[in-house]
């Protein structure tokens, strides 16, 4: 009797090995998208997003892409991050022109812009696409990964999370990379009305940085091809117009 016992916890006892070596295949968490609904309400607007180095014409190209959008009869929002509401424009006065004897430390940097993003995303940019609105937006989450992931050296999973954490799932539906050699962009932002006689800390980050910047964007847009548009941005800006205003010719 003890023998059969011992038989069968043996046999109990091997089996439970082996079912603690067969692995269950991992499930990869589900993805959450605004470009298709957010609780049950249909996305009815567009968010465009514009990236690229420092000196790209970004603002140029919005203005006449927002332009386009009016004459066409749609609705337009402008935005930029960091910044785009009340308080996410505070938090882009201490992430950019900070100037005082406390250095910002990187992992401060990617917080704050987290936070600013936050704001935006939930107090301005998902408000107006509910409304059929076109946003457009000077820069994104794209950046953050460019700037502080491959250029400062951060972490990029967990740039991820953090990102997902603060987009509420917010995706664009398109990106403009406007791609140039730094040198040529650096030409530009020394006569940007924006930063004369104030110190940008981003900008004054210096050349070997920005390229790291410039890389990582583009290696961005090798990863999500469909959605990441690189345009060539040292030339004309009426002909980057005319090619970026192309995208949208089965939109309207």
């Amino acid at each position: 009797m003890l023998y059969k016992f011992w038989i069968k916890l043996t046999l109990f006892c091997e089996f439970r090995k082996l079912s603690y070596c067969v692995k269950e295949p991992k499930k990869e968490p589900a993805k959450r998208s605004y470009r298709k609904t957010t609780g049950d309400t249909v996305k009815k607007g567009l968010f465009i997003t514009f990236e690229g180095p420092e000196g790209a014409g970004k603002t140029t190209q919005i203005s006449k892409l927002c332009d386009f959008f009016k004459s066409k009869g749609k609705e337009c929002v402008v935005t930029r991050e960091p910044g785009g509401t009340p308080v996410a424009e505070q938090l882009r006065e201490i992430v950019k022109h900070h100037n005082g004897p406390e250095l910002i430390v990187d992992e401060a940097e990617v917080l704050l812009f987290a936070a600013s993003r936050a704001q935006h995303v939930r107090n301005l940019i998902i408000p107006a696409i509910e409304e059929g609105k076109i946003v457009i937006c000077d820069r994104f989450y794209d950046s953050t990964f460019a700037y502080q992931g491959f250029a400062r050296g951060q972490n990029i999973e967990n740039l991820k999370y953090i990102t997902d954490y603060a987009i509420c799932g917010c995706v664009p539906d398109v990106t403009f990379l406007l791609d140039l050699p730094v040198e040529v962009g650096f030409k530009r932002t020394q006569t940007r009305e924006e930063t004369i006689g104030k110190a940008d800390r981003i900008e004054a980050a210096g050349l070997e940085f920005h390229k790291a910047v410039r890389e990582g964007f583009l290696r961005l847009a090798e990863e999500e091809a469909e959605r990441i548009m690189v345009m060539n941005a040292d030339q004309d800006s009426e002909t980057l117009h005319n090619q970026i205003t192309e995208y949208f010719a089965d939109v309207l």
